[in-house]
Formats: C-alpha cells, sequence, structure tokens
C-alpha cells in the first residue's frame, strides 16, 4: 500500500512538473514573442514611423515589467489562501482570452491594455515556484527550480525566433498560436494537475503585505531573507543588463548585423538554459546552495569586465560561456531561501521575489539604455560603448557583498 501511495505522488509530481514548466516557458515566450512584431504592428496601429513606434513599443515593454513588479505579491499571497492550482488554472485562461484580444486589436490602446493585462496574468512565476517547492524536498528544490529556469530561459530564446517566423505570415499570427498553445496547456492542467498546497498549510491573505512595500517590509522582519533579497535585487539589475543593451552594444562596437544579433541572443539563452537546467543538478549536490552561488558571482563579475573592455568580436564570442555560467545564482539563491520559509508562506516569498524580477527588469532597461545613450551619442565627451557592462560588473560585485552577511547570520559554511 505504501508502494502505491508512493508511486501515485510520484506520478502527480511529475504532471505537476510538466504543467509548471509548460506554463513558464509559454509565459516566457509570449513575453518574447512579441518584440519582433512590435515595431510594424504599432506603426499600423497608430498610424506613424518605425522611429515613432519605437517609443511606445518601449512603453508597452516597461508596462508589461511594471505589472508584473505590482502583482506578483498578490498573486503569490492569493495562491498561499486558495492553492497553486486555480490561480495557475484561471493565470492561463486569461491570457488565452488576452492573446486572442491582441490578435483582433484595431487600436493602440487595444494592444496597449493587453499588455497590461498579460502582465498581470503572467505574474504567476510566484504561485509556479511555490508549488514546485510544495512537491519538493530541500535537497531537490535548487533542481527543480533550476529546470524551471530553464524552461524559462528556452521560452526567452525562442520567443522571438517564434514571433519574428510566424510575422511572414502576418504580424498578428503570433498572438493568434500562442493563444492556441496556452488554451492546450490549460487543458492539460484541467485534467492532471493536482493541487499542491494541502488545506491545513493555507493561510488567509494579509492584503497589506499582498503588494510590492508590503511584501519588501515583510521581508525586512526576516534579517537573513532580507539580505538575500538585497543581494538578488544587485544581481538582477546587474544580469538585465544582456536584454536591455546586447543589441544596441554588439551593432554600435562591432558592426554585427541583424542575423548576427539574434545569433547571439540565441547561443546566451541555450547557454544559461542550460547551466539552469543541467549544471544546476550537478553542482548543488557537490558544493551546496551557498558555494554555487558565489561561483555564479565570479563567472558573472569576470564575463561583464569582459565585455566593459572587449577588443573585439572574438573577444565577445568567448565570454558568452562565462557570462552564461552567472545563470547558477537565481536558482542557487531562492533555494536558499525557499529552505528558510515555512510552507505557508512560499507563494509570499515567491511573490517579492516576482516584484524584484518585475522592478529590477523596469530599472536596468531605463538606467542601461540611457547611459549607453550618453556614452555613444553624437558629441559624447567620451565615447565608451561598454560602460553599461561595466556598471552591471560593478553592481553584479556589490551584491556579493549583502549575500555574505546573509550566509553569515544563517552561519552557512562558505
Amino acid at each position: 500500500m505504501p508502494s502505491a501511495l508512493q508511486h501515485l505522488r510520484s506520478k502527480q509530481d511529475i504532471h505537476t512538473l510538466v504543467f509548471i514548466a509548460g506554463t513558464v516557458l509559454l509565459n516566457a515566450i509570449g513575453a518574447g514573442l512579441i518584440i519582433p512584431v512590435t515595431p510594424d504592428l504599432v506603426a499600423q496601429l497608430s498610424q506613424t514611423t518605425i522611429s515613432n513606434a519605437a517609443l511606445w513599443g518601449g512603453y508597452i515593454a516597461a508596462s508589461y515589467a511594471a505589472m508584473q513588479f505590482l502583482f506578483g505579491p498578490a498573486v503569490g499571497a492569493i495562491s498561499d489562501r486558495f492553492g497553486r492550482r486555480p490561480i495557475l488554472l484561471i493565470s492561463l485562461a486569461v491570457l488565452t482570452l488576452d492573446y486572442l484580444l491582441m490578435t483582433f486589436a484595431g487600436e493602440l490602446w487595444i494592444l496597449f491594455v493587453g499588455r497590461l493585462l498579460a502582465g498581470i496574468a503572467s505574474a504567476t512565476y510566484a504561485t509556479a515556484y511555490a508549488a514546485i517547492s510544495d512537491i519538493s524536498t530541500n535537497g531537490k528544490r535548487a533542481t527543480r527550480f533550476g529546470m524551471v529556469g530553464a524552461a524559462i530561459g528556452f521560452g526567452f530564446v525562442i520567443g522571438p525566433v517564434l514571433g519574428g517566423t510566424l510575422a511572414i505570415f502576418g504580424v498578428r499570427v503570433p498572438f493568434y498560436i500562442a493563444a492556441v498553445l496556452i488554451a492546450v496547456t490549460f487543458a492539460y492542467g484541467l485534467f492532471y494537475m493536482p493541487e499542491t498546497l494541502p488545506k491545513h498549510a493555507r493561510k488567509p491573505i494579509r492584503w497589506r503585505r499582498a503588494n510590492p512595500v508590503g511584501a519588501a517590509l515583510d521581508i525586512a522582519q526576516t534579517p537573513v531573507l532580507l539580505w538575500f533579497f538585497v543581494a538578488l535585487f544587485l544581481f538582477e539589475l546587474a544580469n538585465f543588463v544582456y536584454p536591455a543593451i546586447w543589441p544596441y552594444y554588439t551593432i554600435e562596437a562591432f558592426n554585427w548585423t541583424t542575423a548576427q544579433v539574434g545569433l547571439s541572443l540565441a547561443v546566451v539563452g541555450i547557454g544559461f538554459s542550460s547551466v539552469k537546467g543541467g549544471l544546476i543538478r550537478w553542482i548543488i549536490p557537490r558544493k551546496g546552495e551557498a558555494q554555487t552561488v558565489l561561483y555564479g558571482f565570479f563567472f558573472a563579475v569576470i564575463a561583464l569586465l569582459g565585455f566593459a573592455f572587449a577588443p573585439n568580436t572574438l573577444t565577445v564570442i568567448l565570454l558568452l560561456p562565462l557570462a552564461a555560467l552567472g545563470a547558477m545564482i537565481p536558482p542557487a539563491m531562492i533555494a536558499l531561501m525557499s529552505n528558510h520559509v515555512a510552507q505557508d508562506k512560499q507563494g509570499r516569498l515567491q511573490g517579492a521575489l516576482t516584484s524584484v524580477i518585475g522592478l529590477t527588469l523596469v530599472l536596468s532597461t531605463l538606467v542601461m539604455t540611457q547611459l549607453f545613450t550618453n556614452f555613444t551619442a553624437d558629441g559624447a565627451e567620451i565615447y565608451y560603448p561598454g560602460a553599461p557592462f561595466l556598471l552591471a560588473a560593478t553592481l553584479m560585485l556589490l551584491a556579493v557583498g549583502p549575500f555574505w552577511l546573509g550566509l553569515k547570520k544563517l552561519k552557512i559554511k562558505r
């Protein structure tokens, strides 16, 4: 009998892992899907030039990230109260309808509203990670978080490629395909995903904490988590330099073509996914979460400094594997935090993490692009396209300090 029960639980865990991986994969694909079609679609809807369309496209991208920042804690807290399954299913249902809405959008404001809704509905990374935490022991959390991270990374790789390819048949076709794929995932979850949070572990919603400010104050009450959050904030602020300015940097500094930029992004994405889904499973059992994070910081800083002063394309290519090794940091650090949080607070923790990532995406994009423009514009006193990477390396190095203090609080061996 125990064996049969164990087999059932194992089968349920597999369904949960497949469903969660599919959900975060499609969320990531949806985020990247719109990138290649935004200029033409916005230009169509606003009846303006591509140059002006880029301005609106930037606002649309920022609004998507801002919604994830604002609603991440609330979604996580709601999942702590009502369970993971209904939140994830509702999210997928909303996303399906949202992408259909954008497929037939006839006005720019409808597209804008569509991305706002997509940002809110996609703020379920918190719930996804919480579900993984529910079914995982401490020893398996980092590995499974790495698998989820790999799915996210893979989604960000194929999203722009898929969007650009499908756009051959029309700029609205990618949205329709996304709606179909998400609907299929919804059906799978509806029939196969079990609830991962037991009723006895559910907790009432405290709305004063179910927002970015409340989540931050809640975390501040636990000094250990506070130090880790500061470290993660600085890491993400630095690491988002890649999506923020990579195309501009490589074209400006090395005269890369659009094809070369796209290929390099695919290589980076595959590298990040391989580290999160493969290497992390090997290194965590041998070195532990703390040392894995420290190794990640070392390689990340070296890579960023290398890009800051890279003299040619060959140097950039050689640095890409080192940049990918920095991807060890998030799953290991998140697992470290999750191991020190009670089950009924996992959703709130992951919600706060979602907010951190959303906030840093908005801030990093604004800071890095502005810095790049200041150092590459006509008439700039110092021409230095690598300036954002130098800032990112500095931030990454600063992140080691609070992480070290967090380890000291936990008395974890470095």
